[in-house]
């Protein structure tokens, strides 16, 4: 079973590589794309929920909220260059990927104990 400081580690980096892809300087894609921006970010938050949620099991709620926090962060930080844009509906996707990440976690462990 995977540690929780390995998912943890993981967690961080995924943060990093997250935040330095959502700052890329247009026009050159960023090296991970789906060629829709909205799916980006629905890509990347289910990444974070599926690393971060299972890093703290007694604190979901917290960990969702800071990363909903962090979609707000990032898209503040892009309407301060000069070669992004700020888009509320970045944040959506955002919180669908939690979301689906969250929803994803659940089932997940409903399989696991109802195989026991």
């Amino acid at each position: 079973m995977t540690s929780t400081r390995t998912l943890r580690l993981a967690f961080a980096a995924a943060l990093v590589v997250v935040l330095a892809l959502s700052l890329w300087p247009l026009p050159e894609p960023p090296p991970l794309h789906t060629g829709w921006d909205k799916t980006d970010h629905l890509a990347a938050f289910v990444a974070l929920g599926l690393l971060g949620l299972p890093s703290w099991p007694g604190e979901r709620v917290r960990v969702a909220g800071g990363l909903l926090a962090y979609g707000v962060l990032i898209e503040v930080l892009q309407g301060l260059t000069g070669y992004r844009m700020a888009d509320w509906r970045d944040f959506v996707a955002d919180a669908a990927g939690v979301a689906l990440a969250a929803l994803l976690l659940a089932w997940w462990r409903g399989r696991r104990s109802a195989g026991r």
